[in-house]
Parts: structure tokens; sequence; C-alpha cells
């Protein structure tokens, strides 16, 4: 029997989310993709650090002064506010009355195949940080995103991120506050002087825009001028993930979200995701999703 710490309640204990088919699709290096929502009392952090999300945080009182890569900025509570976490950033101080953080983790692969978000993607892709308006979205509401991750249930988190897809969209509408404006061109003129991030953005865009063509690490390495093994350890560095693997997860997203529509046949979703053939597609997705594109649109469609 498991003992529970003393005056704590087993009631009162959070369930661990369940573990899903595509949790080890999910698991590369810093939570690479992986979609989480936590709720903490905020703390200085001893160094900044980066991994592979759209980060959105809610402060509930007080404030929190970050720096993003050297830029000043800081958080007031009340509004969510967003921002691409492969930018480093650190926590820097908190104010005497700063309250509990939700913390939402959305996957950088996930967020770019939302569509429609024009500016906001370059905004965010760009190292912006922004303060969502507060019609689009309230303590209540990320409140139950954070119940429903923590609930176990697969199709409630699935619809959690649903939701933040449709928030971006408003947001993207609507407009949004920044507070620290994008600085990473997305056209910029390449140097050796230029930071990683430059080429990671530009590289991770041209990645997203030809999905279906063929993307070898030279091809992609060739947009950027760079040496395919130098070009390969930027974006590793600043992704954390390898240029290739990226790229399967980008086509991976794409055909589910194919698949879930019930447009097209499953052989012509393989070939709009951009993979080469149907055995490779097949392999792809059943290693990454445990199941195949045919169970998993039968399953949605029960």
């Amino acid at each position: 029997m498991k003992l529970q710490p003393p005056n704590v309640k087993a009631s009162n204990i959070a369930p661990r989310p369940a573990p899903r088919a595509d949790r080890s699709f999910y698991a590369s290096g810093k939570a690479f993709g992986r979609f989480g929502i936590r709720s903490f009392q905020p703390q200085v952090m001893a160094e900044a650090h980066s991994h592979g999300h759209i980060e959105l945080n809610w402060l509930t009182t007080g404030s929190i002064g970050y720096s993003f890569d050297g830029r000043p900025a800081e958080v007031p509570a009340g509004r969510l506010v967003a921002f691409w976490a492969g930018i480093p950033h650190q926590a820097l101080t908190l104010s005497p009355d700063a309250g509990r953080q939700v913390n939402i983790y959305l996957p950088m692969d996930a967020f770019l195949h939302m569509p429609r978000l024009g500016q906001l993607t370059e905004t965010l892709m760009g190292g912006g940080v922004i303060q969502l308006h507060a019609e689009v979205a309230s303590l209540d509401m990320v409140e139950r995103w954070h119940q429903d991750y923590r609930s176990g249930d697969a199709q409630r988190s699935d619809l959690a991120m649903i939701e933040l897809g449709t928030m971006f969209r408003r947001t993207a509408l609507l407009g949004w506050d920044a507070l620290l404006p994008a600085w990473i061109e997305p056209s910029a003129i390449q140097n050796r002087s230029m930071p990683p991030v430059h080429y990671v953005v530009q590289m991770v865009r041209h990645i997203v825009e030809n999905l279906t063509e063929p993307l070898a690490t030279q091809t992609v390495a060739a947009v950027v001028g760079l040496h395919p093994n130098y070009a390969s350890n930027l974006f590793t560095a600043v992704m954390h993930i390898p240029i290739q693997k990226f790229v399967v997860r980008m086509r991976l997203i794409k055909a589910r979200g194919l698949l879930l529509e019930g447009r097209l046949s499953t052989a012509n979703v393989g070939f709009q995701s951009g993979f080469a053939s149907q055995s490779q597609f097949y392999e792809h997705f059943r290693k990454a999703y445990g199941t195949t594109p045919s169970q998993m649109r039968n399953s949605s469609r029960r």
C-alpha cells in the first residue's frame, strides 16, 4: 500500500496524465513537442533555458521580471502571455505579491499547423512576447484546460489543444499587446555573425511551407547558405530535435489532421502530407501514434 504524505488527503492529489500510445513521439529531448500544463508557485530561475514550445503564462497576482535572450520584459498578472520558448528565457525577479502561475506548453510543431494565424505566427517566431486581450482568455478557461490535462483523458487533452487553436485564431483577428516586439526578421540577409536562432527560424519556415517537397538536410541547409553539418547542429541546438525528425513530425501532424477531417482517402493523406510512399507513411504513423491511419480515422468516427 502506498502511503500518502502526512496531512495530505488522497482526494486532493491530482492524477497523473495517463500514458498515451504516442508518448514516445512526444518524448524527444527537453520535452520537445509534448503538450503540458502545470500550476505552481513561481520562482526565480538560476539560468536561462529554452525548449521547443510556444509557452503561455498566466500569473494570478503580482508580476515577474523576465529576460528573453537578454531583453527585459515585465510579465503582469491577469492576462495570458505567449512567447516562443526556443528563445532563451529566464525569470529574474518576482514582485512581493506574485501569486500562483499557470504555464501552458503548446508543441511548436502543433502551433505551426494551426491555420490562418498570419502575423501572429511571424511575431512569435520572430521572438516577440505578446499579451492576449482579456476577452480572448480568462483564468476560468486556463483552469479548465489544466483540469482537462490533469484528468488523464486523452480526448480532454486534445479538446484543450483545439480550444487553444481557437483562442490563437481569435487573437490573430482581434490583435494583441506587445510586451516585446519581434526582432528576428523573416528574410534577414545571411551572414555568419547572425545568432543561430535567425538561421533556425528560416529553416523552420522553409520546412513548414514545403512539406510536400523533398526535404533532405542538404536542401534545408542550402536555404540559409550553410554547410549541412553546421546547419544541422544549429537546428538541433535551438529546436532540441534533428532536422529530419522535425520534418517527419510536421508531416505526421499534418497527416493526423487530414485523417480526422475525413475528406481524403488514407492513401492520399500520406502523399498530401509529404511521405514518399505508403509504406513509409504507415511505418512512421504506426510508430508515432501506436495505430494505423485507418484505425485512427475509424476510432474518431466512432
